[in-house]
């Protein structure tokens, strides 16, 4: 059984993590050269910064493993991150995001997940849920008409025709 004063500071933990989020995003847009910190190189010399408790970097497969209160930030991609580990594999040019995994995208594209890969070169998630459960993205898509204030009602469902 889990004491309680952990079980407190377990939770503040989350909410701080739940904060940081929405603050660093100010920060990106406000202060993009002071998150230089930890920053892990891809192709074309464009940052890739992680933040966690604790990192160990593998010198022989060039992995870096990222844990607890993992933050990604990938400026060139307009990508944020957030989970309980993160992987990056910089031969492959992947990234293995896992626990409770929040990635938002242009600042408003997201997905939640249990296990997150993200395909660098590619530019392509694949993203899977925890057992019993789904994942959730949600994308904003633009309206190709914006200048149009009403919206198009559906078109009527026909009537159903019976065979005799």
């Amino acid at each position: 059984m889990i004491p309680r004063y952990q079980l407190l500071k377990s939770r503040i933990r989350r909410l701080g993590l739940a904060l940081a989020l929405p603050i660093s995003l100010v920060g990106v847009g406000v202060l993009p050269t002071q998150l230089q910190s930890a920053t892990a190189q891809s192709g074309g010399n464009r940052p890739l910064t992680i933040r966690s408790d604790t990192q160990e970097y593998d010198a022989k497969t060039q992995v870096i493993t990222a844990r607890g209160n993992v933050q990604m930030v990938y400026p060139a991609r307009q990508i944020q991150a957030t989970s309980a580990q993160a992987q990056y594999f910089s031969k492959e040019k992947r990234i293995d995001f896992s626990g409770n995994v929040y990635i938002l995208q242009q600042g408003s594209n997201s997905i939640r997940a249990e296990k997150v890969t993200y395909l660098i070169d590619e530019g392509r998630f694949i993203a899977l849920p925890q057992s019993n459960r789904q994942v959730e993205s949600i994308y904003m898509i633009e309206d190709s008409n914006p200048s149009r204030q009403t919206t198009k009602p559906a078109p009527k469902t026909p009537a159903l025709k019976r065979s005799n």
